[in-house]
């Protein structure tokens, strides 16, 4: 891997920590960033797949402060649930369950798929495909759903379902907390129950995935550069931690129409920019 810069992996942390928790991609943007400027005659660097998972692991910490309170309750029913004998008697502790089944999917989908991801999942026409198609599917589930079910409402089937929605995020472009908004939703949760869950989701996923990286692809991370990885990483976790309280209050009043827009635009902009020759898959 080509060393990235600090002042390089301080920009991928700001990207990161925007768009990890905005339905918008942020692999997506960390890959698009890097091909943008190669056309303008710059050279930033791709981070690839294994960098991009660890900086991840920044987004991972803003989301472990905000959802601190909720995390140790969940924790706590859980134990509780289990020495009583009785592991599913409060929501809280089915809460804690369904979360580590709504991670099933995509740790399977993610061994699974590996080689896929780091390859072909890459090309910049999968990404702009990706955001135009998931952006549609996004604006119909908002549009159609009936959005009057609470996360407490939430059974275990939701959460197999919306683990399900977010395995399919393991394709770039598609956002994972894109993915399972959209299955949520679906499903009939209201915009702020389903974005919570899907917060609270993405916990163990990008946990697993961003220390499976790191352990396993340490010295290529470390030609790279560990100063500027772990500055990167502090980063996102910073703007991460504004992002996912700006964007929660947000969908208390908002559809999801911007985001929507946004991926439509974005995609199809990529793909003209591709049928010109100006950008490279």
């Amino acid at each position: 891997m080509i060393e990235i810069k600090i002042w390089q992996a301080i920009v991928l942390g700001i990207v990161q920590g925007l768009t990890e928790f905005v339905p918008v991609s942020s692999t997506a943007h960390l890959k698009i960033i890097s091909v943008i400027s190669t056309a303008l005659g710059q050279h930033f660097p791709d981070p690839g797949a294994a960098y991009s998972a660890v900086i991840q692991l920044g987004t991972l910490l803003s989301l472990l402060i905000f959802f601190r309170e909720d995390l140790w309750n969940f924790g706590r029913a859980a134990i509780i649930g289990l020495f009583s004998g009785r592991p599913f008697a409060s929501q809280e502790a089915r809460l804690s369950w369904f979360l580590v089944l709504g991670t099933i999917p995509v740790s399977v989908a993610g061994l699974l798929l590996s080689d896929f991801i780091k390859g072909p999942f890459r090309s910049l026409y999968v990404i702009a495909f990706s955001l135009i198609l998931l952006a549609l599917v996004l604006w119909l589930a908002d549009h159609l759903a009936s959005k009057t079910r609470d996360i407490n409402q939430m059974t275990w089937m939701d959460a197999l379902l919306i683990g399900v929605g977010q395995s399919v995020a393991l394709i770039p472009g598609s956002s994972r907390s894109g993915t399972t908004l959209t299955a949520g939703l679906f499903m009939g949760f209201s915009r702020y129950a389903a974005m919570r869950f899907s917060f609270l989701l993405a916990i163990p996923a990008i946990a697993l995935s961003g220390v499976y990286e790191l352990i396993k692809d340490y010295h290529e991370l470390e030609s790279a550069g560990l100063v500027g990885l772990a500055l990167g990483t502090l980063t996102s976790a910073v703007v991460g931690y504004i992002t996912v309280a700006g964007l929660l209050h947000y969908l208390r009043t908002h559809s999801t129409l911007l985001f929507v827009v946004y991926r439509v635009l974005l995609g199809v902009t990529l793909l003209v920019l591709l049928w010109w020759g100006v950008l490279e898959a």
